[in-house]
């Protein structure tokens, strides 16, 4: 097996809900849940990311990062700070929401692409599969309009009307789609001509809910959408992660209660249900797992 197969995968373990791959390096965060779930103050997401910097391997190159639940995606912003030395790159995010929302009290789930598109290392970025309203014309005032402007942000959505974006001189920051087949062949067919290496984060609520369960709202890709992105993508990737995993907690935070209800996580799992969903979970991680490693980047 060559060297660049053979990094690390690493669960940052805050809820239990990943499982553990062979040979990964499982830190336990489970105290930080109330801390960092759904969204934390600036000065909180630093503290972990001290934490982090002291607990993980050192080197910039780690494997591919299993996070959790979606609630904790604002971690990647982490990742990517991690990579402040290299080459710019080209994110590609694969979520079912943008997550590109103005969030006035710190960084959230729902929000660290705005950030991630401040990070100079960051050339370029892509939210592909998205099928939430978020982008619509109701939510069009939440969304950051600046890196979408730029030219530096670009909506993949699937179903969705964000024809709002030509009104503020992005008419190029949005591609739509009838079903996720055409937007695969259409996104893979515009990024095989980029000269950029990548990192890779999937938050698997992107997934239609015949694949697994998230915490989510979901989307319309199926497994064989994902492996064909990264398939394409063999020899570029310089980091990956992988969030949408399910698990239940509840907030001791009234605060934070009522902001993931008014997201539209109100309703409770039962506990043998999330077991249950957890298993196909785990499956998709080791099989997605598995294929990252064959793409990562000749060092």
């Amino acid at each position: 097996m060559n060297n660049q197969h053979m990094r690390q995968p690493i669960v940052l373990n805050f809820d239990d809900s990943t499982g553990i791959p062979e040979n990964a390096f499982n830190l336990n965060l489970n105290p930080w849940q109330e801390m960092i779930r759904f969204g934390c103050k600036w000065s909180q997401f630093n503290q972990l990311s001290a934490y982090l910097t002291d607990q993980l391997p050192q080197n910039t190159a780690l494997g591919c990062t299993l996070i959790g639940s979606g609630d904790y995606h604002h971690i990647t912003q982490y990742l990517l700070n991690r990579l402040k030395d290299v080459e710019p790159f080209h994110l590609i995010v694969c979520d079912n929401h943008p997550d590109n929302m103005r969030y006035p009290f710190g960084i959230h789930c729902g929000s660290w692409v705005y950030w991630a598109s401040l990070l100079p290392q960051v050339a370029r970025i892509d939210v592909i599969g998205i099928g939430s309203s978020d982008i619509g014309w109701k939510h069009a005032w939440e969304n950051h309009w600046s890196p979408l402007r730029h030219g530096k942000l670009h909506y993949w959505s699937i179903q969705q009307n964000a024809s709002w974006t030509r009104w503020i001189g992005a008419s190029d920051a949005w591609f739509n789609f009838q079903n996720p087949d055409d937007l695969m062949q259409e996104f893979l067919s515009q990024i095989s001509s980029l000269n950029l290496k990548t990192y890779l984060s999937i938050d698997k609520d992107v997934l239609s809910k015949d694949v697994v369960m998230t915490n989510w709202d979901q989307g319309f890709f199926l497994e064989h959408h994902l492996k064909d992105l990264i398939t394409q993508l063999k020899g570029k990737l310089i980091g990956a992660d992988i969030t949408g995993d399910i698990s239940e907690y509840r907030y001791q935070s009234f605060f934070k209660r009522f902001l993931s209800a008014s997201d539209g996580q109100g309703e409770e799992l039962l506990e043998e249900n999330i077991k249950l969903f957890q298993i196909n979970q785990k499956k998709l991680n080791k099989a997605l797992i598995e294929m990252i490693n064959q793409s990562w980047v000749n060092d």
